[in-house]
């Protein structure tokens, strides 16, 4: 079973330092099912490759263990795919050889350990259970490229067809120990199979590892269900820990904070000349298929609806809450068939790559960057821009200078609680000149709200354009 890791930011070498294991020699382990070892095949200072091979030996993990008898039973436990194939093993031997490396603490080069790192992962042979549409339902909302070649069961018989075993490759510009982490839990979860028994500490183990990002991960049910080996007690703990008791107050503070937002803006009516101005530039687009992303209760949603000129309309936001009170605020239950036809509300991350939101004519993002932590917002532009890649974007974000003009703002202070910045015009232009040259849109701005000849308009608006 062979596993490699290969960095390409220079110096590569670096790669060693973050593993805890010199390029320059032979790492063997022992393991209680076999021995692991870790290589470097290529270590130049632009390229350096770190693998990990593993020896399982299938005889001596059945050898005085007990079970049930028969011969079907018995020959399994020495004949099956375990020595060749990633598995529970490998997650294991990841933990046990790169543990300090998943911590993401080097005492030689921790802001190097800070870095995101572009990195390449290669497993010759993944069992996935579910076939490449899982794979990439797993990897790509996490911002992997992958790519997938399938093995037949056997090359000499074709027309026996294919198996559930491919060789994987992973591209990401990501810290080493999220990708690290990402695939400790993940090779499991597509096998569908543990090698070891599952009980009330897989269940701390899949909340720590997945601590950051699989809150947001749109298979999270899947992944917890399958992590813990379908048993539905731990699941439901799980899940219920993951999620459960902690959206609803999160949710509950996010509205108090909106409608704060609400009270400040509300003597300009900025919310009504916002969602006027982002139709206008819809409209002005020719959209017919739009998505509205981060949608909160629907207000802009409501608009679309009202246009028959928009035929299908989605709304998509990482609060279960607010899709909930979005639906009831369209009654989208008592609409009649064709309007109901025409919206639908899904339940999704920016930050995370999904093949859902392709392919449509326009996204709005209106007043939702400003609540991303910086260092997110790399991901956000790729799921977009990228991915998701409309002809048309249109973005709109506070403009931090005209805070002083509100009474009731005190000073140095944002208008939302969440806010994790407020952005002058020049650099929200910034930002939106250079999101334009990276994916080829061009980008034209527009003011939102009464116009102050010193410190602008309340509301800034990019209006992004494909090619």
């Amino acid at each position: 079973m062979l596993f490699t890791i290969t960095n390409t930011h220079s110096p590569a070498t670096d790669l060693g330092y973050l593993l805890h294991k010199s390029p320059f020699r032979i790492h063997s382990f022992e393991q209680v099912f076999g021995k692991a070892h870790v290589f470097y095949p290529e270590t130049t200072p632009e390229r350096c490759t770190a693998a990990l091979l593993l020896e399982i030996d299938p005889i001596g993990l059945v050898r005085n263990r007990r079970g049930p008898s028969g011969e079907a039973h018995a020959l399994e436990q020495y004949v099956n795919d375990r020595p060749y194939a990633a598995s529970s093993f490998l997650s294991v031997a990841i933990a046990r050889t790169f543990g300090t490396a998943m911590t993401g603490k080097s005492k030689e080069r921790q802001e190097l350990a800070d870095t995101p790192l572009p990195l390449e992962v290669r497993i010759t042979v993944l069992p996935c259970r579910g076939g490449e549409n899982l794979l990439r339902r797993l990897f790509e909302p996490l911002s992997y490229e992958v790519t997938a070649v399938r093995h037949p069961l056997d090359e000499k018989f074709p027309e026996w067809g294919e198996s559930a075993y491919f060789t994987v490759t992973l591209k990401n510009t990501i810290r080493l120990s999220d990708l690290l982490t990402h695939l400790y839990v993940l090779i499991p979860v597509l096998d569908d199979d543990k090698h070891y028994w599952v009980g009330d500490a897989e269940v701390e183990k899949l909340l720590r590892h997945g601590e950051g990002w699989l809150r947001e991960h749109p298979e999270r049910e899947l992944i917890t269900n399958r992590y813990l080996k379908h048993q539905k007690r731990l699941a439901r703990e799980a899940l219920s820990r993951l999620i459960g008791e902690e959206e609803p107050a999160a949710d509950e503070l996010a509205e108090t904070h909106t409608r704060e937002e609400e009270a400040i803006e509300k003597p300009i009516s900025l919310a009504e000349q916002r969602i006027g101005a982002v139709i206008a530039a819809l409209r002005s687009s020719g959209a017919k298929r739009v998505l509205d992303l981060g949608c909160g209760e629907g207000r802009l949603l409501r608009e679309l609806l009202k246009d028959r000129a928009f035929v299908e309309i989605v709304g998509m936001d990482v609060s279960h809450r607010a899709l909930e009170i979005a639906s009831q605020k369209l009654r989208l239950e008592d609409l009649p068939t064709m309007q109901k036809d025409r919206i639908r509300l899904i339940h999704g991350s920016l930050t995370y790559r999904d093949k859902r939101l392709s392919g449509y004519d326009a996204a709005t993002v209106v007043e939702v960057i400003e609540h991303q932590d910086p260092p997110r917002l790399a991901a956000f532009e790729r799921v977009l821009f990228e991915f998701a890649r409309p002809q048309t974007a249109v973005v709109t974000t506070p403009n931090a200078e005209y805070n002083v003009k509100f009474e009731t703002l005190p000073a140095g202070k944002m208008r939302h609680k969440d806010h994790r910045f407020e952005w002058t015009r020049a650099e929200f232009q910034s930002w939106a000149d250079a999101i334009a040259v990276r994916f080829a849109y061009s980008v034209r701005f527009l003011p939102i709200g009464p116009e102050d000849p010193i410190v602008g308009s309340p509301t800034q608006m990019g209006i992004f354009t494909r090619g």
